[in-house]
């Protein structure tokens, strides 16, 4: 497994959840967090999973320059970023936290507070649009086991909200039972 050197802007931070779907219950695993970065060099924007103790360690947030090494992700059907296994990160430049309004681009809560929390789906086109770099959107990789068994599962990616009810520019997404 070769290592990939990145630095780059945050442009988003987020909860990454995997879902095992089986029937209609879903059972989530909680991951850390799903970083987008903007290369400073190239100007492609790609994400790396991080763990929850480098989160809480660096407090990564929206507008923060940061660099590391990570590798490609090796099942892209399991997870819902490019890159993981950060290692070597740094903080080289600050941010001002936004506060102020949605979407919410301040250093995520602990991974317990979204486990807490019961997620809506949210409109692919509304994350794509608002959500993308909010601290409460979430695209998870979902695992489906369908009735015919084990053997027969599908994947995909499904867009969530964990943030308040009342947000603004939160969309309905299809619901799963709904397909």
């Amino acid at each position: 497994m070769e290592k990939m050197l990145f630095r780059g802007v945050v442009t988003s931070i987020q909860p990454r959840i995997r879902v095992l779907r089986s029937f209609d219950r879903d059972s989530p695993s909680y991951l850390g967090y799903a970083l987008t970065l903007l290369d400073a060099t190239s100007g492609r924007t790609y994400s790396i999973g991080i763990g929850v103790g480098s989160q809480q360690k660096h407090q990564f947030r929206v507008g923060m320059t940061i660099s590391g090494s990570c590798i490609a992700v090796l099942e892209p059907h399991l997870e819902s970023v490019d890159y993981y296994r950060a290692s070597k990160l740094k903080r080289l430049s600050e941010s001002p936290e936004d506060r102020t309004s949605p979407p919410w681009r301040i250093a995520p809560p602990p991974i317990s507070v979204y486990r807490s929390l019961s997620p809506r789906r949210l409109s692919e086109k509304a994350y794509e649009k608002a959500c993308l770099s909010c601290i409460w959107g979430c695209r998870m990789a979902v695992e489906i086991i369908t009735e015919e068994g084990p053997e027969e599962q599908r994947y995909r990616m499904e867009t969530f909200c964990y943030g308040p009810a009342t947000c603004k520019l939160y969309v309905k997404g299809i619901d799963m039972l709904d397909e």
